[in-house]
Order: C-alpha cells, then structure tokens, then sequence
C-alpha cells in the first residue's frame, strides 16, 4: 500500500502513521517538518512543504516525478483541511494521482442542538454555534460533489473526541491544554465542569481511531461514504473528571458551572460557544454500525479510564506536556469566586 499523509504527526495521524508503518506500508509524510525526527522508520518518506502556500500545480508535478511510470497513490489522506479552500487544492494537486482521498471531517458537524442523542451518519449536519463545524461541513459538500460530478474517489471519516498520550480529554480548559486542570486537582483546587456533568460523551483512544482508519484505507466499499470512527463506550463528564482525579490519587473538588455562564464570561479568550456549547455541553452517543458493516472486525481496545490512566502517567512523567497557564488558572479562580460570592449573597 502506498499512502501519503498530509500532516501525519498530530493526535490521530500519529497514530494512523505509527500502525501503518507496523502494517508494512509505504508511507510518505507531506508536512511542514516540525515534528519530522518522531518518524524516522526507514519506510517513510517525507516531503517537507507547507501544502497551503506552495502552488497547487508545483505541488502535483513533483508528486508525479515521485510516483513516477503513470503510477498512482493507493491512498492520500489530509489531516490539516478545515476550510473549502483546502480541500479545493487538494482536489487540484491529486485527482486523477490517487485510488482513494481519505477527509478528516468532525462529528462536530451535527445538528446542534441534537434531534436525538443517537448519532447516525445520516444526522442532519448543522451547527450554527461554531464556525470550525459549519467549514468542515462545506468542505464535505465540495467533496461529495466532486465525487458526483467525476468519481473523485473521497472517503469521509468523522471522529469525535479523540485523544493520544499527550493530552487528557477534558470539557474546560485553556488555551495550552491539559495540564493546568491536572495541576489544579494535584494541588486541592477546585476544578470547573460545565453543566450538572451528567451529560453524556464518547472518548476514543487515538490507537482505536487507527485501528478502524487503516482498514477503512483501499477499502472498496468506503469510496463515496461518510463514516463515524468513535468508541461504543459513554461516560458522563463527572466520570471522567472522577477518573482523572483517581488516576492522580486526589479527591475530585468539582465546581459545576452553566455552559452557557462559561461563554458569557469568557470575554472571547476561549471558544465556549464552540466547543461547548456547539459540541461537549450536549449528550451524544454514537451509532458505529455503518463502520462495523464496513469493517466487520474493528472494536474499539481502550475503555475511557486505561486511556486517560495511561496518559496522565505519561503527561506526568514528561515535563514537556506540563505547560501552565496561569491565566486560565485565574480565570478559573474568578468564576469559582464568584459563584461562591452568589451564593452566600442568596443565603444570607
């Protein structure tokens, strides 16, 4: 099999990279080098240039002197589209150079709020509180359009809340990710979560998103589909804020907070509306039927707590993935504070 990865080294591509290249393949990574030295298999190859500066046409020409003697891409996969733009180039640089376009979309994309908390591939797609979903379901459009109009041979995969060793998956947090949550539990601070924290969500390990992705990759019966890749798995907020503290060996302080209050007072430093409110602050389950009938052997391996134990041991034994972010801490601080000021007013 050979496959071009466009990015490779983030959250799922790392993965999806790492297992491809156990499976044999031969794999070239089209990215902008930053991470180039975490892939240094002898099987993959790498191209570094920034694919969405660089003219479509100089792009093409140096992947067809690669491929060379007429030959195709069995599968090109772009990790790093988020806009029609992107996709449009994409269209421009391999049409006719691949068996098959793999579009990293989102389960974002569905309807908000949700008609039913059972999420098909055939929920309607809408989401008018996040800008980041409304463009990746324009760039699905433009895709399956392509695949009307001339067999352009896409496969759309839509993960949901996907994480790898370097993050913990969390409802609230800043700017620099994780860490500062962790810290704030290590050291008996109250932590925010959004809503009463019984809503349900689904957290999929990056290795299971690998599993079902590389199997998906040449599969005949994918060209033309739009296919959820997410655990069967769901657990409340409040769970896995609980796992998160047990994992530390803290007591879990937590402070429950509106999603909508979150919004209102972030005064713009963090997308709320998006990100809560247009996604996490709303019960999803995930129906992965369609994804088993096209890949009868896929089950997701990594229940919601081996995963997050396992990334904050790694998170705690790397200094590296321990970024503070003081801002967010006293954002925090402030909410909190405030809510606690409401209530002795009210009772008083």
């Amino acid at each position: 099999m050979k496959v071009l990865f466009i990015g490779g080294t983030g959250t799922i591509s790392s993965a999806i990279t790492r297992l491809a290249s156990e499976s044999g393949w031969q794999i070239s990574l089209l990215n902008r080098g930053n991470r180039k030295s975490e892939f240094n298999d002898n099987k993959i190859s790498h191209f570094s240039c920034d694919i969405r500066t660089e003219e479509a046409s100089v792009i093409r020409e140096k992947l067809i002197k690669e491929l060379g003697n007429g030959n195709k891409f069995d599968v090109v996969a772009d990790f790093f589209a988020f806009v029609p733009e992107h996709v449009q180039k994409d269209f421009d640089i391999f049409n006719g150079i691949c068996r098959q376009y793999i579009f990293i979309s989102s389960a974002s994309i569905y309807q908000k709020p949700l008609s039913s908390c059972l999420v098909t591939e055939s929920t309607p797609l809408a989401n008018p509180l996040w800008e980041y979903s409304r463009n990746k379901i324009a760039c699905e459009e433009y895709l399956m359009q392509k695949y009307r109009d001339c067999g352009f041979p896409v496969t759309i995969v839509r993960p949901s809340h996907t994480y790898d060793e370097r993050s913990v998956p969390l409802g609230v947090h800043g700017s620099r990710g994780s860490w500062q949550v962790l810290k704030r539990i290590i050291e008996g601070k109250a932590v925010i979560i959004h809503g009463d924290g019984s809503s349900l969500w689904t957290l999929t390990h990056n290795s299971d998103f690998a599993s079902a992705f590389v199997r998906l990759a040449g599969n005949i019966h994918a060209i033309g589909e739009a296919v959820n890749i997410t655990s069967d798995e769901s657990v409340t907020w409040n769970q896995i804020y609980k796992i998160i503290a047990d994992a530390l060996n803290k007591e879990l302080k937590a402070v429950h907070v509106s999603s909508s209050f979150l919004e209102d007072c972030s005064q713009g430093r963090y997308d709320f509306k998006g990100s809560l409110l247009g996604d996490k602050a709303n019960t999803v389950i995930f129906d992965n039927t369609k994804l088993k009938r096209l890949v009868p052997e896929f089950c997701a391996k990594v229940r919601a707590d081996e995963g997050i134990k396992m990334t904050i041991a790694n998170v705690l034994k790397n200094t590296g993935l321990q970024q503070e972010d003081p801002e967010f801490d006293m954002w925090c601080d402030k909410i909190i504070a405030a809510l606690e000021k409401a209530k002795r007013d009210l009772n008083s």
